[in-house]
């Protein structure tokens, strides 16, 4: 199981350090901000990157997510090993969902969404899962 916990940090560890140079306002990997908001939001016309505060509560939230497979003291692992397991389930099947395409029609958003966040959010919900269960 150690090196799923691995896994599932250096999966989360990524976006993690995105959303936070976002918070700060650096726009990488694509420097054109209306150009990176399509590609990362995906929201019709728009053309700012999310605020400062939500990125830095993204980035929050995913090295939290990173790092609680490693806490094994931590007295509310399993549970919140579960919400994470359901929290990326859901947003894994929302890229298939006709309602969230809708929501979300940009393009490259739209394709990356279903070829790439979704499949990796399902698979870090499947990994949060086995975690909770098999997790030392």
């Amino acid at each position: 199981m150690f090196w799923l916990a691995i896994l599932i940090s250096a999966l989360l560890f990524a976006p993690a350090m995105l959303h936070l140079l976002w918070a700060i306002g650096a726009w990488v990997p694509i420097r054109d901000e209306a150009a990176l908001a399509r590609v990362v939001v995906g929201a019709p016309g728009l053309t700012k990157m999310p605020g400062p505060i939500p990125c830095a509560l993204v980035f929050v939230a995913l090295s939290f997510a990173a790092a609680l497979p490693h806490l094994t003291s931590f007295p509310l692992r399993t549970p919140l090993l579960l919400i994470m397991a359901g929290v990326f389930g859901l947003r894994g099947l929302a890229a298939y969902l006709p309602v969230w395409r809708k929501l979300v029609p940009e393009e490259p958003f739209a394709t990356l969404d279903q070829r790439l966040y979704g499949p990796l959010c399902l698979v870090l919900s499947a990994s949060f899962l086995l975690f909770s269960h098999f997790g030392a």
